[in-house]
């Protein structure tokens, strides 16, 4: 079982009282941290409150003692939001579970197949792209608790989403968007002179401002709505386990979903867990993480919860407060449960309003908002990149931003790497017993890889034949790919076929083991391939 080799394993090589009483008080102030998030993560999804709390406790727990990093505190995350909202919409509840237990899936296969390390060929235009094109569309998701107005249904799509707050503009509740200015100054101020606070440092934000404005909208008795108006409040009880009905005739509809929640949970995940290792000086098991993803996302929604994933603002807290082993993840949750068991109670009046000047917080300070800043020191192909994701995640679907940003990547990039192969005739000065034979011998170099995009360089090269002998040199050619040695069997073909000899020098590595593959070596005569120019030239002289 070595393929599955969770982190917590090594962890407790050595581990002592002093390390666990960090990751206790670590995990405490995690579980605190987690507990507003939670809630209104889930509420912005369309989701009860106890969703997010459910997920935090069974998803956070599993992520800690299954995962691939000593610090990674997993639960769910506002990149989910659009998503899960999306899902819910279009397929229900039944079937965003059924889509999150498919994403889970998906995510362990991806670890057990080793593929963690391809999520970090996904360029960082497309990263940031997506990123804050989700952060955009958090904010615009809490526009309606945060001025209070009265909307029965926030649409799902970006249009119908700004004409109805639009529609709605003349119901804002003064009460609601007073304690949401109030809330968001909290976490500002909070934030700006944390350094002064000195022990109170350690206290979170989003608990004290929440905390608040919970306190204020009971002693005033405010007309705004509370979680206890819109949801009854949450439960004080364990969550129990409910089967959820599969069958291909509904699964087959939340296939793509399900494929958009595990890539993106596994994006996020992985993201996440770099930044820790920078922070701690670790290094993380990418495929052992995405395992405990997986297994994470099939269970939790048995439980009512909904997807989950590693979150940066919650394990960023971890290890500033101390936590260095996955025992604080699992403290995180016990906090949380406990929390539920006795305080469900003191939920009933946190106020929307608050949650959502919370979540607004976190969506600007999830997004990478300088990057649009700095966009005149990059090429056009990278801005065209990373506003054409920005802009498709907001007014499209964030599947297909980061199809065509991929795409557009691509691109750019095929088209790089073309442009630094190329090919040159050999220098005369270099050998000048070629000069007698201009236009019965010519020899080329190429520099860089034959590929699909670039094998114009032997049509061109084609067009430039002698009448008897061609002589290629290959020694600075780094990569030859299916195409390319395909290019390379049709010029060997024309030359054939105009009675010229070819001759090829120089191959190495990669560009012989595909030669001998394609069969080229077996075209060619044993006296037409040699190691290196010199020898090919002798060869066609003599």
């Amino acid at each position: 079982m070595r393929f599955f080799h969770p982190k917590l394993l090594d962890s407790l090589k050595g581990y002592n009282g002093a390390l666990l009483s960090k990751d206790i008080l670590a995990g405490i102030t995690v579980g605190v941290v987690a507990l507003p998030l939670a809630m209104a993560f889930a509420i912005a999804s369309g989701l009860k409150p106890e969703a997010g709390i459910f997920t935090a406790i069974i998803a956070g727990g599993f992520i800690s003692i299954l995962g691939g990093s000593r610090v990674q505190i997993g639960g769910p995350a506002g990149a989910f939001i659009v998503i899960v909202y999306g899902i819910v919409e279009n397929y229900g509840v039944a079937n965003l579970l059924l889509a999150t237990v498919m994403s889970g899936v998906f995510l362990f296969l991806m670890g057990l197949f080793r593929l963690g390390t391809l999520i970090r060929f996904i360029p960082i235009a497309v990263i940031i792209g997506f990123t804050n094109g989700i952060a955009v569309l958090i904010g615009l998701s809490q526009v309606k608790e945060f001025f209070g107005l009265q909307i029965t249904k926030m649409p799902a799509e970006f249009f119908q989403a700004v004409q109805t707050l639009y529609a709605a503009a003349d119901t804002i509740n003064p009460h609601a968007f007073i304690l949401s200015i109030g809330t968001l100054a909290i976490l500002i101020a909070w934030r700006a002179f944390q350094k002064q606070l000195g022990y109170l440092s350690r206290l979170p934000g989003t608990v004290i401002a929440m905390a608040a404005a919970t306190i204020v909208t009971s002693a005033f008795n405010l007309p705004v709505d509370t979680i206890g108006s819109r949801f009854g409040g949450i439960p004080s009880s364990l969550p129990s386990f409910e089967w959820i009905p599969i069958s291909w005739s509904t699964a087959q509809f939340v296939i793509a979903p399900a494929i958009t929640l595990a890539l993106l949970g596994a994006i996020e995940s992985l993201l996440c867990a770099r930044i820790a290792d920078g922070l701690i000086h670790d290094r993380h098991d990418s495929n052992q993480e995405l395992m405990a993803q997986g297994v994470a996302n099939v269970v939790t929604p048995f439980f009512g919860g909904m997807p989950a994933t590693g979150t940066i603002a919650r394990t960023v807290t971890n290890i500033q407060s101390g936590g260095s082993t996955p025992i604080a993840g699992v403290v995180h949750s016990a906090t949380l449960l406990v929390i539920i068991l006795f305080g469900a109670p003191l939920a009933k009046n946190i106020p929307l309003a608050s949650l959502a000047a919370i979540l607004m917080f976190v969506a600007w300070n999830m997004g990478e908002w300088r990057k649009f800043a700095d966009l005149k020191q990059f090429r056009l192909p990278y801005r065209l990149t990373m506003l054409s994701v920005f802009f498709l995640t907001i007014v499209l679907d964030l599947t297909i931003a980061i199809q065509v940003g991929l795409l557009l990547a691509f691109i750019t990039f095929v088209y790089r790497i073309s442009s630094l192969s190329r090919y040159e005739p050999v220098n005369l000065m270099d050998f000048p017993e070629l000069q007698q034979y201009q236009g019965t011998i010519a020899a080329f170099r190429i520099y860089g890889a034959i590929f699909f995009g670039a094998v114009k360089i032997l049509e061109n090269i084609e067009n430039e034949l002698p009448s008897k002998v061609l002589i290629l040199d290959l020694k600075n050619v780094i990569y030859i790919d299916v195409s390319g040695m395909d290019a390379v069997l049709e010029l060997e073909a024309v030359c054939k076929n105009r009675n010229i000899k070819l001759i090829v020098c120089g191959l190495a590595h990669q560009p012989y083991e595909m030669a001998t593959r394609a069969g080229l070596l077996e075209h060619l005569p044993a006296d037409c391939i040699y190691p290196d120019l010199q020898q090919g030239i002798a060869r066609a002289i003599s």
